[in-house]
């Protein structure tokens, strides 16, 4: 009975958590966020998911890899798009950024050099998305992240501290 009767808070925290977080979650991490039981996470991950369903609300509870996420449901993908404040970027593009992140400062050549000609590109969306910036130094640029980079993935790069944005 006392299980019965504390579900609607688990499964409102479940919802919260989900809300929340900006990464999909374990169901074993869910548990430990909601001090349940992995059976108890189950079965609020279930009853959210039919109240999301019975309200027909645009979002969805989804499981990936054993992973749970909010997300909105594929009907409403193209109108949702035009309010996101994500940014969309490639994984060709991330990597990029991942490796000018670890790397900077970082020559523009060393980039290229290491990501291939496609880097070009990649840095140039980049920079218009205002994650890194570009200093010129005789033939070549010198690349750093910015507070942007910062404030979106949350954590420092190895080499430098994260320059400004402009």
């Amino acid at each position: 009975m006392e299980n019965q009767s504390s579900l609607p808070d688990k499964k409102r925290l479940v919802e919260a958590a989900l809300f929340l977080s900006a990464e999909p979650l374990r169901i074993e991490d869910l548990s430990r966020l909601t001090m349940s039981t992995v059976e108890e996470t189950r079965l609020a991950l279930n009853e959210l998911s039919a109240e999301l369903e019975e309200r027909k609300s645009a979002l969805e509870v989804k499981e990936d890899a054993s992973h749970f996420r909010f997300a909105v449901k594929s009907e409403f993908d193209s109108f949702a798009k035009g309010f996101s404040t994500i940014p969309e970027l490639g994984k060709s593009v991330l990597k990029t950024l991942a490796f000018i992140s670890y790397k900077q400062p970082v020559r523009q050549s060393e980039v290229i050099r290491f990501r291939s000609n496609k880097a070009y590109e990649h840095v140039k969306t980049l920079v218009e998305k205002g994650f890194i910036r570009r200093e010129e130094v005789g033939r070549t640029y010198i690349i750093y992240t910015t507070k942007k980079f910062l404030e979106y993935f949350g954590a420092p790069s190895k080499n430098a501290p994260i320059q400004g944005n402009g």
